[in-house]
């Protein structure tokens, strides 16, 4: 049998989303859902986590969320919210890629597109970059600078928000040249961190591991295995559940993505819908359990 979660991943989906965005919301949200973990979505009456958030898609659309998701306007946010301290410095931002202007950039940076997920790549040497890769680059954002992203997933929040190509500064850890910066995923419900995930090994071959808010391990899977090694606690982990837990008041759920370097915490970004609700968690109990935390009453 043909496994539906591989032609259904993410890459399919931005693939197909115009060529299925005449479906309505929930016939569209109940094919991919289907395709995925074999279930389909009671809306009148969600559970799990993964179905509640299909039921967020359709039924919490706040209009600030799209600020909230913009990766160059939430900039204002963060900045009003918590200071400009807690950003990645902004190096520019661009309507179209030509309009790209590289000798004005330093020789490591950060690139992505304002509007989507996926879209980042990492620049450490400027000047190694050759024609062909600037051309596939060219070509790359290009297409994204076309999608709504909206239409992937059917995430409201991110439909009809004005595209652009931005760049940040490249941060280093001092102690770990070499190393990608980690960042630190917190699960919130109403304002209340609960649970959190370290990514690790993102290049080569990613892990994922959850804790509860006194750093306990939790047996906790979800898209990605958990490591074989230790997870160091962070730091600066309970600042971080502080700024988490005021950067998600008022909202039924919401991930809020942390940076920890050089003894500074960083915003990373909002995502008000995980792995776009298509990815169950392991075991059952814990599909149940963060479904549960989410209010919808």
């Amino acid at each position: 049998m043909i496994d539906l979660r591989n032609i259904f991943s993410r890459d399919f989906r931005s693939k197909m989303m115009y060529a299925l965005s005449f479906l309505p919301d929930k016939m569209y949200l109940q094919l991919f859902y289907f395709a995925t973990t074999r279930k389909f979505i009671n809306f009148k009456n969600p559970k799990g986590f993964c179905e509640k958030i299909q039921w967020l898609k359709v039924n919490d659309r706040r209009p600030e969320y799209s600020q909230l998701v913009d990766k160059l306007a939430v900039r204002d946010h963060i900045a009003e919210v918590l200071g400009e301290e807690y950003l990645f410095p902004l190096l520019g931002k661009w309507e179209s890629f030509q309009d790209i202007d590289f000798d004005s950039l330093p020789e490591q940076f950060v690139i992505k597109c304002n509007h989507d997920s996926g879209s980042t790549k990492v620049i450490k040497n400027k000047s190694l970059l050759t024609d062909e890769e600037i051309n596939e680059m060219k070509e790359f954002y290009s297409a994204r600078l076309k999608q709504d992203f909206y239409y992937a997933g059917r995430e409201y929040p991110y439909k009809g928000i004005k595209p652009y190509i931005i760049a940040e500064q490249l941060m280093i850890d001092e102690t770990a040249p070499e190393k990608s910066i980690e960042d630190y995923k917190f699960f919130c419900f109403n304002g209340e961190p609960k649970v959190m995930f370290i990514a690790t090994d993102r290049a080569t071959d990613c892990k994922f591991d959850f804790f509860d808010m006194n750093f306990n391990h939790l047996d906790l899977v979800n898209i990605h295995p958990n490591a074989d090694k230790p997870i160091p606690k962070p730091e600066k982990f309970d600042e971080m559940k502080e700024l988490a837990a005021k950067l998600s008041q008022g909202m039924r759920h919401v991930r809020i993505d942390l940076y920890e370097l050089n003894g500074k915490i960083y915003f990373g970004e909002y995502t008000f819908f995980h792995g776009g609700g298509f990815q169950l968690c392991h075991p059952e109990k814990w599909e149940r359990q963060l479904g549960d935390w989410i209010d919808i009453s």
